[in-house]
């Protein structure tokens, strides 16, 4: 159906609609770029006057020597659409935006809409080609090195009506050396006029209503995108210029690192929904958008009053080492005959139990200390160069890939190599040649296995550690108590005077940790610290995938080059 045929159709609901939702138009928001030059100062380049119409295939081998990795993909030309996006293998004339994933047509949409660009009144078309706008309603791009901006000036909608206004702005920057690999880039939007959002073919009255504007990224593979929320409802171009994922007014930001677009808020800490262990998730801004994934996977099931195999039952089974023992709350116990038990516990059903916790039950993940219910990290002091995550000692660094040109691991999170502008070592460290700041006293210093140097010196990893129940240290690592080889040493210092039966969490001051718990709802302290995000509108697509490419996004997420946190 052609467009003209399809406008008749058109409701009496729809242009009430348009007349309400016109009230909450979007004027002047964020600034447009200029200063490139042509007749409006956006370039020497824009599209010929036309309605769904493209330009030519443009090379971008000159801004982008490397071309641009998007998605499963690297792209050497792109085509700029009068439809608000740009498309890399092919134009597109779509002017009805289709929902996200679209086949074929890998796309950078900040408003993909119908847009007109004739001449209202005669709606005249101009000649392929031929950019002969030097007015308003038109669309612009510029190339430089390193950077491509594109720029929808002031466009009308179909069919040929100017009486309102969008205004916004693509650009495209290249990520060099340090912040990213070949392909990588940086992509932003820009909106300044918001005032519509549908064309009349679109079923749209007065520009509103039908199907609206769609703004975000497909790979045109049927499976990944990142869609802006609110796209295709009503209200999406207000919330363009009113709103931002970053604090600024208007402009929306993304990096693309490897293919993948990562929002801000990436690697923040979420409630995946899931039972046990599972429960603890970071976010990823990939694929279809921002998806809550486990930072721990289920396991075999272990004596630590987690639920480990995330069947939604705890500390099921024979979980001791010994026949003698029972699982309580998370520790192996032997079993308790009356005026057994030491001071503030009492033996009850032949176990120890802590006075105040007879009758008292607590949620999964969670167990009873001294009458109060304490998180899975509670009580719980990892070896030398781990942290606690859901009950689990970690090396949050193990799976975490940092820009080696610019960047490395540091307590889970990528910051700016000792040697890079934006990094330092504090004073008593020295600067390594890979990027790392180590106390100079271990520079050149080999301390062994199961060893760590310090300031004071090489000292056992494990000294001071209380790993989680059922487990032990061993060699500066929290292992399963039943599966240690018999060859395997004992843990030193921590053996005989730092912790008791070599960090078996019952050996601990579990007050202490029940006490920051509390605080932290069952999890140690951060150790990334704070970070500023404006928060990441997508949507969700679910994809099953393992913890060490999801670590791997994490790290690409936080790499920008924030100064090397005091210890």
């Amino acid at each position: 159906m052609k467009k003209h045929q399809m406008r008749n159709q058109i409701s009496i609901l729809l242009l009430s609609f348009s007349l309400f939702a016109q009230a909450s138009v979007s004027l002047a928001q964020a600034p447009i770029l200029g200063g490139l030059g042509g007749p409006r100062d956006y370039g020497s380049d824009c599209l010929y006057l036309n309605d769904d119409g493209s330009s030519d295939i443009i090379s971008l081998e000159d801004a982008f020597p490397s071309g641009l990795r998007f998605f499963d993909r690297t792209h050497s030309s792109v085509y700029v659409n009068t439809n608000g996006n740009i498309t890399f293998s092919g134009s597109l004339s779509r002017f009805t935006p289709d929902p996200f994933p679209v086949a074929d047509q890998p796309m950078i949409a900040p408003f993909w809409a119908d847009v007109d660009i004739r001449e209202p009144g005669s709606c005249s078309t101009g000649t392929r080609g031929v950019c002969s706008s030097t007015g308003d309603n038109s669309v612009w791009w510029h190339l430089e090195p390193g950077r491509m901006i594109v720029t929808w000036d002031n466009v009308g909608y179909y069919r040929c009506d100017e009486s309102l206004r969008m205004n916004f702005q693509l650009i495209l920057t290249a990520v060099p050396g340090c912040g990213g690999a070949e392909g990588d880039f940086d992509v932003e939007f820009r909106y300044n006029r918001c005032e519509w959002e549908t064309g009349d073919a679109s079923g749209g009255t007065d520009g509103f209503g039908g199907t609206e504007a769609q703004a975000g990224f497909d790979a045109g593979n049927e499976e990944d995108f990142v869609e802006i929320d609110g796209s295709r409802e009503p209200g999406i171009s207000a919330h363009l210029c009113e709103s931002s994922n970053v604090g600024e007014t208007g402009v929306w930001r993304y990096q693309i690192r490897a293919g993948a677009v990562i929002c801000p808020d990436a690697g923040e800490s979420c409630d995946t929904g899931e039972i046990g262990i599972c429960g603890e998730g970071v976010t990823a801004c990939v694929g279809g958008g921002t998806e809550c994934v486990p930072v721990v996977g289920s396991s075999d099931e272990l004596c630590d009053a987690v639920d480990n195999d995330c069947d939604g039952t705890t500390d099921e089974g024979d979980l001791c080492p010994f026949e003698t023992q029972v699982c309580d709350r998370g520790r192996c116990i032997d079993v308790c005959f009356e005026g057994s038990c030491p001071d503030g516990q009492a033996c009850l059903d032949g176990q120890c139990i802590d006075i105040g916790c007879e009758d008292l039950e607590c949620p999964d993940g969670q167990r009873c200390v001294a009458g109060e219910c304490v998180g899975a990290c509670a009580g719980i002091a990892c070896p030398v160069g781990q942290d606690c995550v859901a009950g689990r000692c970690l090396d949050l660094c193990e799976d975490l890939t940092c820009d080696p040109e610019c960047s490395v691991c540091d307590g889970g999170a990528c910051v700016a190599r000792c040697d890079h502008p934006a990094g330092g070592c504090l004073a008593g460290e020295t600067c390594l040649d890979d990027g790392r700041c180590e106390p100079t006293a271990c520079v050149g210093v080999d301390c062994g296995p199961g060893m760590a140097c310090t300031e004071d010196g090489c000292v056992d990893a494990c000294e001071g550690a209380v790993c989680p129940g059922g487990e032990v240290c061993r060699l500066g690592e929290c292992v399963n108590e039943s599966t240690i080889p018999p060859d395997m040493p004992d843990a030193g210092p921590g053996e005989d005077g730092g912790v008791d039966d070599g960090g078996v969490v019952d050996g601990g001051d579990e007050d202490a940790g029940a006490d920051a718990a509390a605080d932290s709802g069952g999890l140690t302290a951060n150790p990334r610290g704070p970070r500023d995000t404006g928060g990441c509108d997508c949507h969700i697509a679910s994809n099953e995938r393992s913890n060490a490419p999801l670590l791997g996004l994490v790290g690409l997420a936080l790499v920008g080059l924030i100064r090397r946190r005091r210890r």
